[in-house]
């Protein structure tokens, strides 16, 4: 293959600002139903930006892409590599890059490969850390990964929201105690893990990225600028602010001892709650109106609270998004 055959590494994009991906997606080079031009015009229909191409143990799909693309998508190489004791994304790894899945956890060999992914500037991803299935358990531990994929949208029906899913989120919310106060959290992603028509999208990742290119998106998802919809009809903006500064999703406040106001702006859910999180669990919940849009506020001080992030549930309790948190010092 000629490097033609490969998606570029940028897109036409918006420049700074945010974009909608979904980074994980099989097609017919591994397990998935839809070729690579259908997964793109589905991912153009549900207002994707971009999109991974992670297909189980190959890079078959690589040089696929590259005839169905145009200026408005991009795609992000990627491979999910299923070992007999937990999958993770590799993403924006070389063209035409396999990353070796011959291996489980007791062998003590992960920590080579998510280098190897380091290397070329790369990005390790735990996926669907509690999925129903054998070798679906992630059994790793999560030290060496870089984001952690706490909704996955593949083992769900009418929305995009399960107990395996349940059990990712409080893990990785427990998790945000003892990381954050060392300056280093592992952020939440959500994927569709695509494989039937209908699925991509289901949900995405919503990243803050300096342009539409694979290292600015990877560059975003590392730091933890993104929330997760589960679909482009969602909308979801939290600042927190403390006199004259402020700070946006996977930011730092520094707060110098004054009340921090938290606020967050939602549309696209009709009639739903919207909780803030902390090291204490929920600590407020406020319900947004029929129409589904609305904006709520919350206070708080970097002695309380040493994060914040927000939950949106369905009146019925489903999740309809949630964010990275903005930590407070």
């Amino acid at each position: 293959m000629s490097v033609s055959d490969f998606p570029p590494l940028r897109a036409g994009g918006r420049g700074r600002g945010w974009y909608r991906g979904d980074c994980h997606v099989h097609s017919v080079h591994s397990d998935g139903e839809l070729t690579p031009a259908e997964l793109a015009a589905g991912a153009r229909a549900v207002g994707l930006d971009f999109i991974a191409t992670t297909e189980h143990n190959t890079a078959q799909a690589h040089g696929a892409w590259a005839p169905h693309l145009d200026r408005d998508l991009l795609v992000v190489l990627g491979e999910e590599v299923t070992t007999a004791t937990g999958h993770w994304l590799a993403l924006g790894i070389g063209a035409g890059q396999v990353v070796d899945w011959r291996y489980q956890a007791r062998d003590g060999l992960i920590d080579q490969h998510l280098e190897q992914v380091h290397r070329v500037g790369g990005l390790c991803v735990a996926a669907h850390p509690h999925a129903p299935y054998p070798s679906g358990d992630f059994e790793y531990p999560y030290q060496g990964f870089d984001a952690v994929e706490v909704w996955n949208g593949l083992w769900t029906s009418d929305r995009p929201w399960n107990a395996d899913n349940e059990a990712a989120l409080s893990e990785w919310g427990r998790s945000l105690l003892s990381d954050v106060p060392k300056g280093r959290w592992r952020p939440a992603m959500g994927n569709s893990d695509t494989h039937l028509e209908g699925q991509i999208g289901i949900p995405h990742t919503v990243v803050f990225a300096e342009e539409l290119s694979t290292p600015a998106i990877l560059a975003g998802i590392r730091a933890g600028r993104s929330w997760i919809a589960e679909s482009a009809a969602v909308v979801v903006s939290l600042t927190a602010t403390a006199g004259a500064r402020g700070a946006e999703v996977g930011g730092q406040l520094k707060t110098l001892g004054e009340q921090v106001v938290v606020r967050a702006e939602v549309g696209g859910v009709p009639s739903a709650t919207v909780g803030f999180h902390t090291g204490r669990g929920e600590v407020h919940r406020e319900q947004l109106p029929r129409q589904g849009a609305g904006t709520v506020e919350w206070r708080t001080s970097a002695q309380e609270s040493a994060f914040v992030r927000i939950e949106v549930h369905h009146p019925h309790g489903p999740m309809a998004a949630l964010t990275n948190p903005i930590v407070l010092t």
